[in-house]
């Protein structure tokens, strides 16, 4: 038994000056608001892009794109839209929303380096830049780490199979190659467009041609590795988001040509990555609770005349 000293409390003595006797300093109270009236913390963009560098994984020492394109980081956030491209109507709508981070896969400038040079005198972009400025928006580009997300897939990747409706279908030894019921080209092609509800697909080879084993590659992933998957024995569809017509269009031409099994389905880039912007809002809600995540669909550039 733990032999304690009880401090002696003298008839009449207050509760106040009992307190004191036992070494309890009194509490004071004083009017606090309620939870519900309590001010959101004021986080500022650094602080928010930080966070998702950390849930990101990977290491962020080397070269990347992934950096603030426009705008002051220390900007306190009010929202944050995702978005495949932050287009000037994208902008609008984002600044409509009330909010000002803008987290996009693709340049704001017109290049893969967003660089500026040459532009200075141009009324596109100094309106676009303006805009930015008067609305008090930070433009963050997520490209290369939401493509290399470790330990977890490809979040590109991740937001379009779900999209597509593919998930079941996919080979886990390869990411990238999906093993459908069999179908023809024409109906996984209409498929596909109805999916993702695409204005502007277009297809390379034989319509009639059954096909189960199909290759994806979203985005401008190049002629090397585009043809390199169409050279694959069990991969007959490729499925991409832009090729140069000159390069990957004729090779999968030429091989349609040879009576080979192979084709070619193009999405447009943007039709191939956005869902996976979509998916981004939903992560990125996982861990950001503080402040509104929205989704904004930049949308294909390309309309077919009626």
């Amino acid at each position: 038994m733990i032999n304690e000293q009880v401090p002696l409390v003298k008839p009449g003595a207050t509760r106040r000056s009992m307190l004191r006797g036992l070494g309890f300093a009194p509490l004071v109270y004083a009017a606090v608001p309620s939870l519900a009236q309590a001010e959101s913390p004021r986080l500022t963009a650094a602080q928010l892009i930080q966070r998702i560098k950390d849930h990101a994984g990977g290491s962020w020492n080397g070269p990347t794109v992934d950096t603030i394109k426009a705008g002051d980081p220390n900007t306190v956030v009010t929202g944050i839209a995702t978005t495949f491209l932050d287009t000037y109507s994208v902008l609008e709508r984002t600044a409509k929303a009330g909010k000002n981070l803008i987290v996009t896969h693709e340049p704001t400038f017109y290049n893969h380096l967003d660089e500026t040079k040459g532009l200075d005198d141009d009324p596109i972009f100094l309106q676009k830049k303006t805009f930015i400025e008067k609305h008090k928006m930070v433009v963050w580009r997520f490209h290369d780490h939401w493509h290399a997300r470790g330990p977890n897939p490809d979040g590109i990747l991740e937001g379009m199979t779900a999209a597509l409706g593919w998930k079941s279908y996919q080979d886990p030894r390869d990411p990238m190659r999906f093993v459908l019921p069999k179908t023809r080209l024409d109906a996984l092609a209409r498929d596909i467009q109805r999916r993702l509800g695409i204005r502007t697909l277009r297809v390379v080879g034989k319509p009639e041609m059954d096909v189960t084993q199909i290759g994806f590659l979203p985005g401008a992933s190049g002629r090397e590795r585009q043809i390199a998957m169409l050279e694959q024995k069990n991969i007959e569809v490729l499925v991409a988001g832009e090729a140069r017509e000159w390069e990957t269009v004729e090779y999968a031409r030429d091989a349609a040509d040879e009576g080979r099994p192979k084709a070619l389905i193009l999405l447009g880039h943007e039709a191939s990555e956005e869902a996976g912007m979509q998916y981004c809002a939903a992560w990125l809600k996982t861990f950001i609770p503080e402040v509104p995540i929205e989704f904004i669909k930049a949308g294909e550039p390309f309309w077919r005349p009626a």
